[in-house]
């Protein structure tokens, strides 16, 4: 089966490193990994655990090696990476594999590569380098650099945000992901890079800046953006062509293939000149990116002037060679065929002579050629013919003059065949010269069309650029939900506004019936900041986005059979990773926090969640819930706000208006719903009759809701210290 085209197939190592300090043990993660069939080859560093899982989550990559001392240090880590292949320990020796890096790259030192900071990532890409040349055996020599990159300088996304935002998988089919809405790329190289920076966007306001000034000079230039996206979809899959090569596992149609991406370039170059000539100001990125685009003229008129416009798909075979490449092997074909003419005269010559219409001079590899006689005309055969085997119809005959043409006839298309073989190595060799330009023409075409699928997407569905600074501010005025805006057909999205500011409004509790559209609007407010940070403008009318540094969702309920984990257990598992990696930066954003336990215990919990991501870490936060006690919180402290999905009431109907309004619901409409589920009248009487016994007043003698009471001694803790202290729910 053939790899995937929009995605990677990466290959990683991992290690871990203990360092004692004092009385504590700290751990430092390396992760490395490499897809052979691009050429990328990256490695980074982590000081935790958890967030090393969640990177291993993002890469997905298709196998996992690490050393078998890994299990010493970690117990549990083939528990949580059951795919987990053990190395010995020797492949990631520090010496050893730093100097298989030296080697490989050809340099003293590896400073160079900016990975001075990374000395156990750059040890576990020693060990993993080490086990695919000597392992598996497999050439890496189009591997020409190692990238660095650093955790924090991205948006992170852990696993579990991921899989709740369905950003580039869903069960629903691709069409239902974050990367089915935004792929319009036009190339291989652009659709695995656009899947990349869904899963990391940025974080660095700079950076995010000059995609942004590159997507909208895009988009001030609709019918270069038309040419530009033309000429990109003549670009096939450059790095993996180029991986082939340089594996010695290509075929001729590798080479017709880049031929015809690298014809594309000078035209995209100019396109890309006339796009920085219409600028209004400076897009350095666009430069740099037109600039990386290396045109290799005499590669590319070499390889046009060489192969045949339809190469087959051996290499063994001939016919890859155009004619009039070269003289000799032209000689050897003309000799070839002159020969096969020689035999279809020989046959006609020996019609006429021995009187035997059915004569046939045929060929098979096991008896070269021969005179084909049926039974019954054997009586014709001349005495000079030479019995070579009987079959089940006749007899095959050779004659002296036919054996000696077969020679020549064979002799001159193995020699053919040998020539074009060896002239296919030149090529390759000749391409292999290259292999660092054209893996940077790849890449830079491959950036561009993710810009230019950005510029497309926002030009067909009225996308806006978002402010991004780095301030506590979150606001969105008539945002849409990406995904279902463009799977609507019918009618409209409903759009809808938020405000969040870390020193001000910075909790909100919202509040609604199931299916009015409270986990729509919560991945909403999440897929608009990946979008934003990502480079990219945003189905909004207006966002002004103060930098995330961690996105976290928990919304769903679903189990981990295999841990022998309930649902409940899960949700605050979740929860307490929230609570113990969220910063003032981050944006939280919580979905029926204490349903999966009894009423009191999970309201109780919920509350407590709320007051501890208000009150302590002063995260960005929207706490979407069904307990209509909850929004009582924001009676107790200033900076809570209290939203609800519109629902009007109608004969005892409800109806869903999706609009997100300020205040509370006043009820959860439960029951409601339960009717329009088709529930027994008598249970939804009876149901009714219950609520108004269980309902009471909530607020004691001074106005405060009962909820806010304290009936033990508070015991308030810094983050620190409830990291520090255990166990915890997250331990």
């Amino acid at each position: 089966m053939g790899l995937e085209a929009s995605k990677n197939n990466f290959t990683a190592a991992i290690l871990v490193h203990s360092l004692q300090k004092k009385e504590e043990e700290n751990l430092s993660f390396g992760l490395a990994f490499i897809d052979l069939s691009t050429g990328e080859f990256f490695v980074t560093e982590f000081s935790n655990y958890e967030t090393l899982l969640d990177e291993i989550v993002r890469v997905s990559p298709a196998e996992v090696v690490a050393p078998k001392k890994i299990e010493v240090t970690l117990p549990l880590i083939k528990k949580d990476l059951p795919s987990l292949e053990l190395l010995e320990d020797y492949l990631f020796d520090p010496t050893g594999a730093c100097e298989h890096l030296s080697t490989h790259f050809k340099v003293h030192s590896l400073d160079g590569f900016g990975v001075e900071e990374l000395p156990i990532g750059m040890i576990a890409a020693g060990g993993l380098l080490h086990y695919i040349t000597l392992h598996l055996r497999r050439d890496v020599s189009h591997l020409r650099t190692l990238r660095p990159y650093h955790y924090h300088n991205h948006l992170i996304i852990d696993a579990t945000t991921q899989s709740h935002l369905e950003l580039v998988t869903s069960r629903a089919g691709r069409g239902m992901t974050l990367l089915g809405t935004l792929d319009r790329t036009k190339t291989p190289m652009g659709s695995r890079m656009l899947r990349e920076w869904i899963v990391r966007p940025l974080s660095h306001v700079i950076s995010i800046t000059e995609r942004l000034d590159l997507v909208a000079l895009l988009l001030d230039q609709p019918l270069l953006l038309g040419d530009l996206r033309e000429e990109l979809s003549g670009i096939r899959d450059m790095e993996r062509s180029l991986s082939r090569l340089s594996q010695n596992s290509a075929n001729a149609r590798d080479l017709a293939s880049l031929s015809s991406s690298l014809g594309r370039i000078p035209h995209l170059k100019k396109i890309g000149a006339r796009l920085l000539s219409a600028a209004t100001s400076d897009v350095p990125l666009f430069q740099n990116l037109v600039d990386q685009l290396h045109t290799l003229d005499p590669l590319y008129e070499k390889l046009v002037s060489a192969l045949v416009e339809e190469p087959p798909a051996t290499i063994k075979e001939g016919g890859m060679i155009r004619e009039g490449f070269d003289q000799n092997l032209d000689e050897l074909r003309l000799g070839a065929s002159d020969g096969k003419k020689w035999i279809a005269a020989l046959q006609e010559q020996e019609i006429q002579r021995t009187g035997i219409k059915s004569l046939k001079v045929r060929f098979n590899a096991v008896f070269g050629y021969f005179i084909e006689v049926t039974s019954s005309n054997l009586a014709h055969v001349p005495a000079d013919y030479i019995r070579k085997q009987t079959t089940a119809n006749g007899e095959r005959f050779v004659t002296p003059e036919l054996k000696e043409m077969e020679g020549k006839i064979l002799g001159a298309e193995e020699r053919s065949k040998a020539l074009e073989l060896a002239l296919f190595q030149l090529l390759r060799g000749a391409v292999l010269d290259s292999v660092s330009k054209i893996q940077e023409t790849a890449s830079a075409a491959g950036r561009l069309d993710v810009f230019s699928s950005f510029a497309e997407t926002a030009r067909l569905y009225g996308y806006t650029r978002p402010e991004i600074d780095t301030s506590t501010i979150f606001s969105i005025s008539e945002g849409r939900h990406p995904v279902i805006d463009q799977q609507l057909r019918e009618k409209s999205f409903v759009p809808n506004d938020a405000l969040l500011d870390g020193d001000g409004d910075r909790m909100a509790i919202i509040t609604g019936p199931n299916m009015a559209g409270k986990s729509t609007y919560l991945k909403q407010c999440a897929l608009l900041t990946i979008l934003a940070q990502m480079g990219s403008y945003v189905p909004a009318k207006r966002m002004h986005l103060g930098i995330v540094d961690r996105l976290f969702t928990r919304v769903g309920a679903s189990d981990d059979l295999s841990r022998g984990q309930s649902t409940f257990m899960v949700e605050m598992h979740e929860t307490a990773k929230i609570l113990h990696h969220a910063t003032s930066k981050s944006l939280v954003l919580l979905d029926e926090i204490g349903r999966g336990t009894a009423t009191f215990d999970g309201l109780s919990l919920a509350w407590s969640v709320a007051e501890h991501l208000y009150d302590f870490i002063k995260a960005r936060t929207m706490f979407a819930t069904h307990y209509h006690e909850l929004p009582d919180l924001a009676r107790t402290r200033p900076g809570i706000k209290n939203l609800n999905v519109a629902v009007r009431e109608r004969n005892e109907e409800i109806v869903f208006l999706h609009k997100i309004v300020p205040g509370a619901a006043d009820r959860s409409y439960g029951i409601a719903v339960a009717r329009l589920a088709g529930l027994p009248y008598s249970v939804i009487e009876r149901a009714q009759e219950i609520l108004i016994n269980l309902e009471k007043a909530e607020l004691n003698a001074e106005g405060r809701p009962q909820l806010a009471s304290h009936s033990i001694p508070q015991r308030r803790t810094s983050r620190k210290q409830v990291v520090e202290e255990g166990p915890t729910l997250f331990d």
